[in-house]
């Protein structure tokens, strides 16, 4: 098993959770962050002056699916995220030794 973790845009939300159901996945994760990285924040006006955002809103899902979907669900994300633009965010895969239900005390695969 793996955990897929990616930190998009906000506004493309909706899309890769449609491509990650159409693509099997059952669930998801959704947190709220603040990222900072090579589009060095942008500049804003508010009131006349300029303010410069260093931190972007972004959002970053976590999915854990089998090893066999990995290579889907990670093609899925990649293309309903992007918007060819610096900032489209970036994907991570970590390996899941173990998952437990704590309602039914199933383990592995069933637990997903």
């Amino acid at each position: 098993m793996k955990k897929i973790a990616a930190i998009i845009h906000a506004h493309k939300l909706d899309d890769v959770k449609l491509a990650l159901i159409s693509n099997g996945v059952i669930g998801m994760t959704v947190f709220d962050l603040k990222s900072f990285g090579r589009s060095r924040g942008e500049v804003t006006r508010y009131r006349g002056n300029e303010y410069k955002m260093d931190f972007l809103s972004k959002l970053k899902i976590e999915v854990v699916v089998e090893d066999s979907l990995v290579d889907s669900v990670v093609q899925e994300i990649s293309l309903a995220a992007r918007t060819g633009k610096i900032g489209d965010g970036k994907i991570f895969i970590f390996p899941v030794e173990q998952i437990i239900r704590i309602r039914t005390k199933e383990t592995g695969i069933d637990a997903i």
